[in-house]
């Protein structure tokens, strides 16, 4: 075989190789008062993105997945073969770290080309496959340049291309736009889920960003203290949060009481009115842009739902003024920098909040 059918072959490993089982995993790891207990599944092409709070675990779980921190319980399967006893290097698996930890002394085509020339491959099929893998990556031109000369978005694309080369069944990503500035990490997340999108084997992303979790994956798994308490499709988790981290994550006022028919009494509170029609335990969320307040009770509003509240604090959350309130409900409100002056909201101020019926949401818990 010559060296390009060698580079061919290799690009498209991920893409022939017959499908296997992907992902089946459940890890437990104990590391002092901490404990991991998670299971992870996953078919070949499907992208998960693990979310939660510092300290959740999510990176615990990434690293226990390449092998670098020793299950203490549980099960590793990746297409049937079992990987809880094989060790890092030997695992089909790729992966890209927050700081993309390139060898500083190589050039971006031997960073590349240093999983392959590990993997068997002669220096010259390594470095073909590595230059094929840049041209794919958009970096032909900048194979000679060492890490130091590349920028964040390059380096990133260069740390991608190297997990890639070898062609892992199971990519691991940790934060890997965290590194980048507003700008570049637009461009680089809408790259990435091109190559994510065409990418056959399964990965696995850790993020805190919800953003990045919903554009890239396919499904989240949130871990908080060491446990998933949701998953699901993104719209699916947006929509539907289980619990405070989640609502928070995606910008929703959550909380949780029974249902009789339209009204939800909430667990500790007043009552919410809403739409849905329900009975049993239930949550009722709604974003905080539903919110409208008023300084006097108002008299002419058609809003079911009315509570006094006090201003607890304000602070400037995108275009807008975000208001943290106390009271009745706590809830937080959206509202326009003219309009927080116009109602001259400062800490301590006594507002009224009027949510509508049809902008709340509620399901069963």
């Amino acid at each position: 075989m010559t060296h390009t059918d060698d580079t061919t072959a290799g690009l498209a490993a991920a893409g022939d190789r017959a499908r296997g089982d992907g992902l089946d995993a459940r890890l437990v790891v104990d590391r002092g008062v901490f404990r991991l207990d998670i299971a992870l599944r996953a078919a070949p092409g499907d992208v998960v993105a693990l979310l939660g709070p510092n300290g959740a675990g999510k990176t615990t779980a990434l690293r226990a997945l390449a092998g670098l921190v020793p299950l203490t319980g549980g099960h590793l399967r990746l297409d049937g073969a079992s990987l809880d006893r094989t060790p890092p290097e030997s695992r089909p698996v790729g992966v890209v770290f927050q700081d993309y930890l390139l060898f500083p002394h190589l050039s971006a085509l031997d960073n590349v080309a240093f999983g392959p020339r590990c993997h068997g491959a002669s220096k010259a099929e390594a470095r073909a496959l590595a230059a094929a893998w840049l041209a794919r990556m958009g970096l032909a031109e900048h194979a000679g340049a060492k890490p130091r000369r590349l920028s964040g978005g390059q380096a990133q694309r260069v740390a991608l291309a190297r997990a890639l080369a070898t062609s892992p069944r199971l990519l691991l990503l940790d934060e890997p736009l965290a590194a980048l500035d507003a700008r570049t990490r637009l461009d680089v997340r809408a790259q990435l889920r091109r190559h994510l999108a065409e990418f056959e084997a399964v990965a696995v992303l850790v993020t805190h960003d919800p953003l990045d979790a919903m554009v890239l994956a396919d499904r989240l798994v949130v871990v908080e203290d060491g446990r998933v308490v949701q998953e699901g499709g993104p719209s699916e988790i947006a929509r539907h949060p289980r619990t405070d981290y989640i609502a928070q994550l995606v910008g929703l006022n959550l909380y949780r009481g029974r249902a009789e028919g339209h009204t939800v009494a909430l667990d500790a509170g007043p009552a919410i009115t809403t739409t849905e029609e329900l009975s049993g335990p239930a949550f009722v969320a709604f974003p905080p842009g539903a919110v409208t307040l008023y300084r006097d009770r108002p008299t002419g509003s058609s809003a079911r739902n009315l509570w006094r509240c006090e201003v607890a604090g304000m602070e400037t959350h995108g275009d807008q003024i975000r208001a943290d309130l106390t009271g009745e409900l706590p809830l937080a409100a959206d509202l326009t920098t003219v309009a927080a002056a116009e109602l001259d909201l400062h800490p301590g101020a006594a507002v009224w909040a009027t949510v509508k019926a049809t902008q709340t949401h509620a399901y069963p818990a």
